[in-house]
């Protein structure tokens, strides 16, 4: 054919008036590299109900859309009117509500309230310091988070969820127009399959779904195979529904209940269906629901309530000791109003304002941390589980084993070389639309198979039975002659003979005998030991009467032989097992594959196997029994998701916190029951969604890499929180001693504001500090009573010092009148943010600081600015703005002694707390 005429002919005839008019109409400019977009109509809106009861043909008509798809530049046009398929909690926020979010908690209120009064009191010094803490805390926690966010947003866009969409050939309506007007005859490739972000779709698109999907919108099926839907996430029912694609029943009480439709939310759990999408984002069901509980919490963590019973101890402390504070100087000083100030000041020094900001930020650089390791955090608080995990349960293939599936053999039912069983798994690998796992790909892969390409085209796909993890087979349907149909089934080998009565032996069909049973599965059993993988395929001859069937007709096959697959284990998991296991977590192997299989990977990699039970056997057990032997059980083999979900949540409720690993639909109970559910970038839509870490790579040494930046990244939390709480708890009591005895305030309003601020600012690089080898070795968990203990033991070791500072001030420095308050004033200043800078030094280790461990640069380089500012306020020109003064030079010994010494206490007190107590 000469195409060049053809070009030429449809230049001439697109620039006519008429062809151009009936082009453009179609969407189609021959002179543009892309059809053009600007006159295509939008669909409508449509109710659900509506959508449910209207005919096929109607409907897609009224969404401008047809059974093979959109072309791009349709979607493109619907998806700029209707925006992305995101519901509306999804969005960020603006900008200026993330900044009052950030200054809006109580501790900017309460400095705010403070500002306020210093204000009105004409004190514009205070007011000026105190609404610059307030600034700066605000902002640094608004820069912080919004890089956080940025981060997490950059981070979750490396893995999205994909649906399958059909797309529609523009040359379908050339070839169209093209036989109309010039009797040519065109051969386009017609609608294409193509993985779309789920974000990306719009009303009018064709999605095809399987087992494992997520629903991508809310959805009108189109047609639907044995298609199971679980709709927990929206109704709290446990059992997936049945969809159909004619509404069976005229009445529905709900949405939900309507047989034709999908929702947003939802997930496949078996079969498979095409479907149109109706509403997408925040117009579907879904999205109508999220409106509404925008603004509810989803349920704590541990890390959570452990900060927020840490905030509130604080809070319950500041409470009590300001009233007692303000009494306690208003009595004995006369000055109500300098005593309320004071007390403010008080209750300001104990609340760690900081404490959001440093949070966020050290999950945040955790998390980019943890995405250079090739693990990406979907939920910031996961990294404290992480690092808290101390059991990790995980499938065997491709976390022990290479991933790559080899079909290694092909045999009869007594072990012998068969071409025959290798023909039938092709066809049904061949003709299967539901869920293709790497077993289907191995054998479609398989080189043998290049000769083999010819049978598909002999025969005619007539139905499928898909896959389901109950009955752990699927099944095709084929013609090769109109005369008969044959159901093609492969699965488990158990599950193969449960349906098999009869099986080919020698080329001739033979019933089941117990004896041939016996034979059977002594086959199996050998080539289970040598770690193949062993499916069983089955068939039987029917009459074409019918073309839909379903599960009924699986029944009396006859066993044609079994594939056999080689899955090697991968070099660096006995290393990575040998890791885990020095850093304190047990791995345990849950897996549906065979438990001979199983074991032998198992040994191979050198992980002891000092337990086995199998599904069955976990299923007779009680929550009691299965409890007792769960902790000396190392494989559990013949597993369906429900018992994988059982094992973890009992591993759970024993006290463990609890990872699991998995990538499959059957993995997604587990892995939302987990305490952190880790899953992989080429897993299914729901394993994605239902877990909290996403690996890159599916190695065990990367989650052990990933382990240990999550426990990095909680210690430097957990330093801050006891640094603070203890700090300021020691100044309080500090405070309450001197009110108690001096004629005077021991610091000003203005000075406790101050300190705390620069206190505060030094401890902004802690996510950046260095962590000792011996908090990586064993899991790290949450301990409020520890941190309440901590504060109670060590804040007092500060106030000896300060205590000793005052006797200083007042017997050898001579300010012992509210004359010489001054100087006592900017003793104490000085004194005060040294020790409590030094003891961030002094707390973040076990070890003897500065000697066996040092901390990070940033956090060196700013305590040491801190404390050069400390210094510089009271000794320059800046002291007379803070009210402070100029202290002699023979000050500065006594204060390098009391450094000193409250350093070497700190020291060996720290060793009498970690042998009682231990030290996290």
């Amino acid at each position: 054919m000469n195409f060049d005429f053809i070009s030429a002919t449809f230049a001439r005839f697109t620039n006519s008036r008429g062809m151009g008019r009936h082009f453009r109409r179609l969407g189609i400019d021959m002179f543009r590299s892309s059809p053009v977009t600007k006159d295509v109509p939008p669909p409508l809106a449509h109710s659900l109900t509506e959508a449910s009861q209207s005919e096929i043909t109607f409907l897609l008509k009224k969404l401008n859309t047809r059974l093979d798809g959109l072309t791009e530049a349709e979607a493109d046009a619907i998806r700029a009117q209707f925006g992305p398929n995101e519901v509306e909690h999804e969005k960020p926020q603006p900008w200026w509500m993330h900044l009052w979010q950030c200054y809006k908690n109580p501790f900017n209120l309460l400095l705010t309230l403070l500002a306020f009064v210093s204000y009105y009191t004409d004190d514009m010094k205070a007011a000026t310091v105190i609404g610059s803490m307030v600034a700066i805390s605000t902002m640094m926690r608004f820069v912080q988070e919004a890089r956080s966010n940025t981060a997490a947003d950059k981070l979750k866009e490396m893995v999205s969820n994909t649906a399958t969409v059909m797309r529609h050939d523009v040359l379908a309506d050339i070839a169209e127009e093209a036989q109309r007007y010039f009797d040519i005859t065109l051969h386009p490739k017609g609608a294409k399959r193509i993985e779309l972000a789920i974000k990306k779709l719009v009303p009018g698109d064709i999605v095809q779904l399987s087992a494992g999907d997520m629903i991508p919108a809310d959805l009108r099926l189109l047609s639907a195979k044995d298609l199971f839907i679980s709709q927990a996430a929206m109704t709290g029912e446990s059992l997936p529904v049945e969809k159909f694609v004619v509404q069976r029943s005229i009445e529905a009480g709900s949405p939900l209940e309507l047989d034709n439709l999908c929702f947003m939310g939802t997930n496949v759990v078996s079969g498979s269906a095409s479907a149109v999408v109706v509403t997408t984002g925040k117009n579907t069901y879904f999205g109508a629901l999220a409106e509404k509980v925008t603004a509810t919490d989803r349920t704590p963590t541990a890390f959570q309530s452990g900060v927020n019973k840490v905030s509130w101890l604080l809070i319950r402390f500041m409470l009590v000791m300001s009233p007692i504070v303000f009494m306690l100087n208003g009595f004995t000083k006369g000055d109500w109003v300098e005593a309320f100030l004071f007390a403010l000041s008080v209750a300001v020094g104990l609340t760690p304002e900081m404490l959001p900001m440093i949070v966020t930020s050290t999950l945040a650089k955790g998390a980019v941390a943890l995405s250079r390791k090739k693990v990406i955090v979907k939920r910031l608080d996961a990294i404290q589980n992480f690092g808290a995990m101390d059991i990790l349960c995980t499938d065997k293939t491709g976390t022990l084993t290479q991933d790559r599936i080899f079909l290694e053999r092909h045999t009869g039912i007594l072990g012998e070389a068969s071409d025959e069983v290798l023909q039938y798994a092709y066809l049904n690998s061949y003709y299967q639309t539901g869920l293709k796992n790497l077993l289907d790909v191995a054998v479609l892969d398989h080189a043998e198979l290049q000769r083999e390409m010819s049978i598909a085209s002999a025969y005619r796909k007539v139905d499928e039975i898909p896959f389901d993890f109950q009955r752990r087979r699927m099944s095709v349907v084929v013609s090769e002659r109109e005369d008969h149909h044959e159901l093609i089934c492969k699965g488990a080998v158990e599950e193969i003979l449960d349906i098999c009565t009869h099986a080919k032996r020698d080329g001739e069909i033979v019933p089941m005998s117990a004896e041939l049973l016996a034979e059977i599965k002594e086959t199996t059993a050998g080539l289970n030991a040598e770690g193949l993988r062993v499916v069983a395929v089955a068939a039987k001859d029917l009459p074409p009467t019918k073309e839909v069937y379903s599960l009924a007709d699986e029944s009396d096959l006859v066993l044609i032989g079994y594939i056999a697959f080689l899955d090697p284990p991968k070099e660096s998991t006995e290393p990575a097992l040998t890791a885990l296991r020095e850093h304190g977590i047990t791995v345990k192997i849950l897996t549906g594959d065979n438990e001979l299989v199983t074991a032998k990977i198992c040994r191979e990699v050198g992980l002891e196997v000092k337990g086995m039970l199998l599904g069955s056997q976990v299923e007779k057990m009680s929550d009691a029994e299965l409890s007792v032997a769960v902790d000396v059980t190392t494989v559990f083999a013949k597993l369906s998701p429900t018992h994988k979900e059982r094992i973890v949540r009992v591993l759970h409720d024993k006290g463990h916190v609890v990872g699991f690993m998995g990538d499959g639909i059957n993995d997604a109970p587990a892995l939302r029951a987990a305490d952190i559910g880790i899953s992989v970038d080429t897993a299914v839509d729901i394993a994605k969604e239902a877990a909290d870490i996403i690996l890159l790579e599916k190695s065990l040494m990367v989650l052990e890499a990933g382990v240990l930046e999550g426990r990095k990244t909680f210690a430097n939390m957990l330093k801050y929180i006891k640094m603070t709480a203890s700090s300021n708890f020691g100044n309080v009591f500090s405070v309450l001693v001197a009110s108690a005895f001096l004629p005077f305030l021991p610091m000003l309003p203005l000075h406790l504001l101050v300190q705390n601020l620069l206190y505060d600012v030094s401890q902004t690089s802690i996510p950046f500090d260095n962590v000792d080898k011996e908090f990586l070795e064993k899991p790290q968990r949450w301990n409020p009573t520890e941190i309440g203990r901590f504060m109670v033991f060590f804040g007092p070791i500060s106030s000896i010092f300060d205590i000793s500072t005052f006797a200083l001030m007042w017997f050898v420095f001579g300010a012992n009148s509210p004359e010489h308050q001054t100087l006592f004033q900017s003793g104490w200043f000085i004194e005060g943010l040294l020790s409590q800078t030094l003891i961030v030094h002094m707390i973040r280790t076990r070890r003897i600081p500065f000697f066996q461990s040092r901390a990070s640069w940033p956090l060196m380089i700013m305590t040491m600015i801190i404390m050069v500012i400390g210094i510089a306020i009271p000794m320059t020109a800046l002291s007379h703005y803070f009210k402070l003064q100029a202290m002699p030079l023979a000050y500065f010994p006594w204060l390098i002694l009391i450094l000193i010494s409250y350093a070497a206490l700190t020291q060996g007190m720290k060793g009498w707390y970690a042998r009682k107590y231990g030290w996290q």
